[in-house]
């Protein structure tokens, strides 16, 4: 059993920052991808960053030059460092993850979400 465990979510003033960890733990054999999705209310789940292992990063365009996703693989852990916060970034964000929990099968899994929400 794998767990996504995601922290650093809360409440930030428009222009703010804040900085989303995630951390996998379980039986997990190697992780091919971590990054995050967010949900508006109302709105479908959507990309926000990918960081696979040995690859490139991929962001979307909605955030490019504001957030950066990083790893430590050595823990198993994903960030997003969020700057220039927008109103429009206030959504429950979600850690995902797609691994290898054995040497021929791999799957995805979900953190439980984190709120952000900016305001003033």
């Amino acid at each position: 059993q794998v767990q996504l465990v995601e922290s650093g979510g809360g409440l930030v003033h428009p222009g703010g920052s804040l900085r989303l960890s995630c951390a996998a733990s379980g039986t997990i054999f190697t992780i091919k991808t971590m990054g995050w999705y967010r949900q508006a209310p109302g709105k479908q789940r959507d990309l926000v960053a990918v960081i696979p292992t040995g690859g490139s990063t991929n962001y979307a365009d909605s955030v490019k030059g504001r957030f950066t996703i990083s790893r430590d693989n050595a823990k198993n852990t994903v960030y997003l460092q969020m700057n220039s916060l927008k109103p429009e970034d206030t959504a429950v964000y979600y850690c995902y993850a797609f691994l290898q929990v054995s040497e021929w099968y791999a799957t995805e899994y979900w953190g439980q979400g984190t709120q952000v929400t900016v305001s003033s």
